[in-house]
């Protein structure tokens, strides 16, 4: 990098109330050669209106004009051309006074570096010239301190959103935030609000204009009017610990959640939303240790056989008021809790308890997914585990399926005290496959353990196959293909000799 001799300082202000200015911007602002600001085009700078009592009467200033802010362009680029093109003169106004030898402050309302004008001109010069940053207060903060509210508390998470997102990703982050800062709101007001309202959150929200100074206004949400809603005001929404909005007591309920197979981004926002709003989680304790609870929560744990008194467990505190949600791993339907919970539930004694299933990736498609696609047909689902039903049953399915030619997802292959079944249920499946059936052997997908392998069905050995597997046993169209990027795997979707129905 070559450093030129001025001194590119980026310089925040704080939210508006010039005593917020930081003692070190107040002095690099009196100190330097040249000032610049920016301004819509009607030429009033919030910036320097702020920093005029630390500057000298002797100082260059440099009023960068925006030359569109909203609205249209007749630019040929559109408005983004416009935008461009405006920083990159601007830029190469600073920039020359910087080569002459002269310190820029250049005024960032907030922190320079947080949604500011300041850093697109960064960008520009901070390859070409000693530039120092000098970190402000920003409107996040003011808003917290008008509103004389907390924002979050021991591990509550807090996002910052603008409010030009579209309203269903507005949304879909304020279900999953305990606490936000919406900014920019001007025009984009009616679609925050709307977005407030999607999520459940309109109540908790507060809306702050221009905080810290003396036309800041604090007010609900629905107390606002639309249609005079500045750009430099905030809507925010504390975390619920802090947002004295007194909730309406909910029934209690029992939502049954699968966290999907391994990877924690393949739980769902849904799922989380679910796991956080939750009194009480019930579940095995391995997919318990999964999930992280919020202080006030119970964790209720217990082995993976006792299915039918978990759910009855989970009922009964659901039948007490709590919001219950009982844990899976993949999909809480396939060979997991859902049935469980949906049955005891039928029993009369729990009529009047609510019952939710909320879905997750099962791990045949997360193991297929590591392959190809070896399930891209028709396929069956069946679990080699004789615990809840006899052999006899697992073995007339493998039959009756793989005569049918349908590729074959295997779940609970084998386990400590079951290992027999897997040697079973190849030799069962030779009678109707070729022995060069693709068959792919996932494990522990998802997790830090996991492991991906594509054998043969006649060389499928069942001392290489744990209750950590899941197997994935092709039809015969599903074909194992090398390539320097490995094995692929697919089972094409066109069967031999298919016509098309008339």
């Amino acid at each position: 990098m070559s450093i030129q001799s001025g001194k590119l300082w980026g310089v925040g202000i704080g939210p508006g109330d010039p005593e917020l200015v930081t003692v070190k911007a107040a002095r690099v602002i009196g100190e330097a050669d040249v000032v610049a600001f920016h301004s819509a085009q009607h030429g009033r700078s919030i910036s320097r209106g702020v920093a005029s009592r630390y500057m000298r009467e002797d100082q260059i200033e440099v009023h960068l004009v925006y030359p569109v802010t909203t609205g249209t362009t007749d630019h040929p680029g559109g408005y983004q051309g416009a935008i461009d093109e405006f920083y990159e003169q601007a830029a190469e106004r600073l920039a020359e006074h910087l080569v002459s030898g002269r310190s820029v402050a250049l005024l960032a309302e907030g922190d320079p570096l947080f949604y500011s004008s300041y850093m697109h001109m960064h960008k520009r010069l901070a390859d070409r010239f000693d530039v120092e940053i000098v970190p402000g207060v920003t409107s996040v903060s003011a808003a917290s301190a008008a509103m004389e509210t907390p924002l979050v508390e021991r591990d509550e998470v807090f996002t910052v959103l603008p409010g030009t997102l579209p309203v269903d990703e507005l949304a879909r982050r304020l279900r999953t935030t305990d606490a936000a800062a919406i900014m920019k709101l001007g025009r984009t007001f009616p679609t925050v609000v709307r977005a407030l309202e999607q999520s459940g959150r309109l109540a908790e929200a507060r809306y702050v204009e221009r905080a810290s100074t003396d036309r800041e206004r604090v007010l609900a949400i629905g107390d606002v009017d639309q249609s005079e809603v500045p750009y430099f005001s905030i809507a925010i929404v504390p975390s619920p610990s802090n947002n004295n909005v007194a909730a309406d007591p909910l029934p209690g309920e029992v939502v049954v959640v699968g966290l999907g197979p391994g990877a924690d981004h393949w739980t769902t926002d849904e799922v989380r939303q679910e796991i956080a709003a939750a009194t009480d989680l019930v579940g095995y304790v391995t997919y318990l240790d999964r999930v992280s609870t919020r202080p006030g929560q119970a964790r209720h744990a217990s082995d993976n056989k006792v299915e039918s008194e978990r759910a009855a467990f989970a009922l009964d505190l659901a039948k007490r008021g709590k919001r219950v949600v009982v844990v899976s791993s993949g999909d809480p339907g396939v060979f997991a809790m859902a049935a469980a919970v949906v049955e005891v539930a039928a029993e009369p004694q729990w009529s009047d308890v609510r019952v939710r299933v909320v879905p997750g990736m099962t791990a045949a498609n997360a193991v297929a997914s590591r392959v190809g696609a070896p399930l891209g047909h028709d396929y069956a689902v069946i679990s080699l585990s004789d615990r809840l039903k006899p052999w006899s049953v697992v073995a007339a399915r493998l039959s009756a399926v793989a005569a049918a030619d349908m590729a074959i997802a295997i779940y609970n292959p084998a386990s400590k005290s079951r290992t027999w079944q897997v040697g079973a249920m190849r030799d069962l499946l030779l009678e109707h496959r070729e022995a060069d059936t693709p068959v792919v052997i996932g494990r522990a997908v998802g997790t830090a353990d996991e492991s991906v392998r594509v054998v043969t069905l006649e060389k499928l050995e069942p001392e290489d196959i744990d209750m950590r597997c899941l197997l994935i046993i092709g039809s015969s169209q599903t074909e194992a293909v090398e390539s320097d990027a490995g094995t692929r795997v697919f089972t094409s979707r066109r069967y031999p000799d298919s016509q098309p129905s008339s």
